[in-house]
């Protein structure tokens, strides 16, 4: 056998066994928080991915995750193709992985630190350090924006974990807590009918939770996804994912309005970014 053919055996016998141990091509992996039951979630997403899995072509599998720690872990890990979560979140993975966001639930999300209105000695937000705070625990947003108000971790105020915005609220007129961290919107209604707090602190208005795509994800399939989710086909996939929020459609969402809000996962463990890659936190 001459040199020549001998080296393009050699070279046979080496690609052949590569090109037959090529994994198939794996299904895209849709998540989201959890917030539900397996049962409650797989009912609101398994929906949506059999929807997406029609429109792109393509299997999208639900991955149900039973806890925070292991779905930030995935999160780190960039283990999802497609998500539904929070707009910090979101950013978060476009600073780190190139993400980009899809539609997004239309109304806009700003948070407000509320006080009793006879407390007279907190006239600001940074009056609260060392204080008890009624909130979500991390890595809810409404308490990462406020974590992210205070620079030095050891003058940061004490989170008092509630499970819901009313028992924030409830925590203050009862004592339990100094203040309340609270979406603006739902204080409003809270407050409208006692007038027994007053706000002390306001974000700006920011874009709402959303699906998010990894590169992986071709721009034609985003397109794909976003169409069919803002489809009439797709108003009845997420029937069950609006109602959750009062949301009677998904809207189209851009980058520029996701872009920097990555840096609210700051005092999220393993989540720091670089300051490269964050916006100014001006509120």
């Amino acid at each position: 056998m001459s040199q020549f053919r001998k080296k393009v055996y050699l070279l046979l016998c080496l690609l052949f066994p590569a090109i037959f141990s090529l994994p198939a091509r794996a299904d895209l992996i849709l998540s989201a928080p959890p917030r539900q039951t397996e049962a409650q979630a797989d009912a609101v997403y398994n929906p949506i991915a059999q929807l997406l899995s029609k429109a792109t072509g393509q299997k999208v599998t639900y991955k149900f995750v039973d806890n925070w720690l292991s779905y930030e872990s995935d999160v780190l890990k960039d283990k999802y193709d497609i998500v539904f979560d929070g707009p910090a979140f979101i950013g978060w993975r476009m600073a780190k992985y190139g993400w980009s966001p899809i539609v997004k639930l239309p109304a806009e999300l700003s948070i407000v630190v509320a006080v009793s209105n006879t407390n007279t000695s907190i006239k600001n937000l940074t009056d609260l350090e060392g204080y008890p705070i009624c909130g979500f625990s991390p890595p809810n947003l409404a308490t990462l924006v406020v974590q992210y108000q205070f620079t030095n971790p050891s003058r940061q105020p004490n989170i008092i974990a509630v499970k819901t915005f009313p028992d924030a609220y409830q925590g203050v007129l009862s004592g339990k807590c100094v203040a309340a961290i609270l979406n603006a919107k739902i204080y409003k209604i809270l407050n409208g009918k006692t007038q027994a707090m007053r706000v002390v602190f306001r974000s700006k208005p920011m874009a709402n939770q959303a699906f998010s795509a990894s590169p992986r994800v071709t721009p034609q399939m985003r397109n794909q996804i976003a169409n069919a989710l803002l489809s009439p086909e797709g108003l009845a996939a997420t029937q069950k994912l609006r109602a959750q929020f009062k949301a009677k459609q998904f809207v189209p969402a851009t980058d520029q309005e996701y872009s920097g809000l990555g840096r609210y996962m700051r005092d999220v463990w393993g989540f720091d970014l670089p300051s490269s890659s964050q916006q100014p936190a001006a509120q």
